[in-house]
C-alpha cells in the first residue's frame, strides 16, 4: 500500500496501526475477537453488551419503522429526540440547552468526537490534551484533523492523573482538553479535584473542553457530574454522549452533542458532510429511553456494579491485582503476579490457558508510555450474568 497516499496514513499512525514498513496492522480488538471465535473462548475483550435493552425502547423503534419513519430525518435530529435530550440534561444535571441551536444528533459518540475534532483543530500548532490510556478513536481523529496529541498518563491503580503533570501539559497551544469520564478503558471516575483543575486550566489558557460521557448512567458511587455543570465551564464545553451504552443499543449509533450555538454550528458544518443524518427510526426510540423512570437509570447502574463485582472477584481469585472501577463497562487487572509482564503476549495466550479473551491496555496508549502499562489487561463486564460467572470460574483456574 506504499503508493496509496493521503490522510489515512495519519489516522493509522495516530492509532498505532502503521508499521515502519508502511503496512497497516489489524486492531488488537479484531485480533482478539478472531481468537475468541476460533477458540470458543468467552470474549471479554470488546465492550458491547450481549443482551438487548429495555422493551419500551425496542418497541418504540418498531413503531417508528411501521409508521414510515425510514427516510432522512432533519439534519440536526428529529425534534422528539432533540427535546428529549434537552429534558434529560435538565432533569439529571440542571443544564439548560436550546433544542433548536445547542443540540445536535450524530451517528454515535464516535462521529460526534470526529466532527468536533475536525471542526475545531486547525493544524499541528493546535494541541489536544488527552488522558492516557484513551479510546483509540481519539488519536486517529486528532491525527486526521492535523492536530498534536498531548497525553497525560493516568496512574495505576486508581487511574487519576497527577495534577502537576496535567498542568504542565496544558499551555496556550492547547486547543482542546478531551475528557472521558467515566473513563474507557480504565473505568475510573475523575475526582472533584481533577474536574475543577481541568476547568481552571481551560479558562486560564482559553481552551475548549470536549467531554465523552457515554457511560454517564453507569456510575457506581455518587451520580455523574458533567464538567459543563461547573461554574464557568458550560460556555467552553462541548458535551458528547449517546444512547448505545445506556440502552444496550450500541448498533443503533445514536449520539448527540450539546454546546453553545457558535461551537455547535462549527461542528454541524463538518458533521453534515460525514454521515449527513442517520438512524431515523431509532431517534424517537432513544427519545423514549431518555424519558424512562429514575428507577430504570439507577437499576442499570446497580446491575453493572454487580457484574463488575463478579468479574473482579474472579480476577482476584486467579491471582491478578485488580483496579476497582468507579463506572462504565471495564475492569483493569495487573497480570504481573501471574507472570504476565507482557500484556499483549498474555492476552494471546489467555484463551488457551483459561478460555477467556481480554485486551492489553497497551492498545490504548502512545508508544512512549507503553512500558508503564505493559502488564495491565482490560476485561469487559457488560455481559450476561451467566457468562461472567463462567468467566470468573475459568479465570480462577489460573491461580491453581
Amino acid at each position: 500500500m506504499q503508493y496509496v497516499t493521503g490522510g489515512w496514513r495519519r489516522a493509522a499512525s495516530g492509532a498505532g496501526l502503521l508499521g515502519p514498513d508502511g503496512e497497516v496492522s489489524p486492531t488488537i480488538f479484531a485480533e482478539m475477537s478472531a481468537l475468541a471465535a476460533e477458540s470458543g473462548a468467552l470474549n471479554l475483550g470488546q465492550g458491547f453488551p450481549d443482551e438487548d435493552g429495555p422493551q419500551e425502547v425496542l418497541d418504540a423503534a418498531r413503531r417508528a419503522i411501521s409508521a414510515g419513519l425510514n427516510q432522512y430525518p432533519p439534519g440536526r435530529g428529529v425534534p422528539e429526540l432533540l427535546h428529549a435530550i434537552a429534558a434529560h440534561q435538565k432533569r439529571f444535571y440542571g443544564l439548560e440547552w436550546d433544542p433548536g441551536s445547542e443540540i445536535l444528533v450524530t451517528a454515535g459518540a464516535t462521529e460526534a468526537l470526529a466532527a468536533t475534532l475536525l471542526a475545531l483543530i486547525d493544524g499541528p500548532d493546535d494541541e489536544v490534551v488527552v488522558f492516557e490510556p484513551f479510546y483509540d478513536a481519539y488519536a486517529a481523529s486528532i491525527a486526521l484533523a492535523g492536530g498534536t496529541l498531548r497525553p497525560v498518563p493516568l496512574r495505576w491503580p486508581d487511574f487519576q492523573p497527577d495534577l502537576d503533570e496535567l498542568e504542565s501539559a496544558v499551555s496556550d497551544r492547547t486547543r482542546i482538553i478531551l475528557v472521558n469520564d467515566p473513563h474507557n478503558p480504565t473505568g475510573t471516575v475523575f475526582s472533584a479535584e481533577v474536574r475543577q483543575k481541568i476547568v481552571e486550566l481551560a479558562d486560564r489558557h482559553n481552551a475548549i473542553i470536549v467531554t465523552d460521557e457515554v457511560y454517564e448512567h453507569l456510575v457506581f458511587g455518587s451520580a455523574h457530574t458533567p464538567l459543563a455543570t461547573l461554574p464557568g465551564a458550560a460556555e467552553r464545553t462541548v458535551s458528547i454522549s449517546s444512547g448505545g451504552k445506556t440502552f444496550r443499543t450500541t448498533g443503533w449509533k445514536i449520539g448527540w452533542v450539546t454546546a453553545r450555538p457558535d461551537l455547535l454550528t462549527a461542528i454541524l458544518t463538518v458533521k453534515q458532510y460525514l454521515t449527513f443524518v442517520n438512524g431515523s427510526p431509532f431517534q424517537p426510540a432513544i427519545a423514549t429511553g431518555l424519558g424512562l423512570s429514575k428507577e430504570f437509570f439507577s437499576g442499570i447502574a446497580e446491575e453493572m456494579r454487580r457484574k463488575k463485582d463478579v468479574l473482579g472477584a474472579g480476577l482476584r481469585a486467579a491471582g491478578f491485582a485488580v483496579s476497582d472501577p468507579g463506572g462504565g463497562y471495564f475492569t483493569v487487572a495487573d497480570a504481573a503476579p501471574l507472570g504476565g509482564r507482557d500484556a499483549v503476549q498474555f492476552c494471546r495466550e489467555l484463551p488457551a490457558r483459561a478460555g477467556v479473551v481480554a485486551i492489553p491496555l497497551t492498545a490504548f496508549v502512545t508508544a512512549a508510555h507503553r512500558p508503564r502499562y505493559s502488564s495491565l489487561v482490560r476485561f469487559a463486564a457488560c455481559k450476561k450474568a451467566e457468562v461472567l460467572d463462567e468467566a470468573a470460574r475459568r479465570l480462577s483456574t489460573l491461580g491453581t
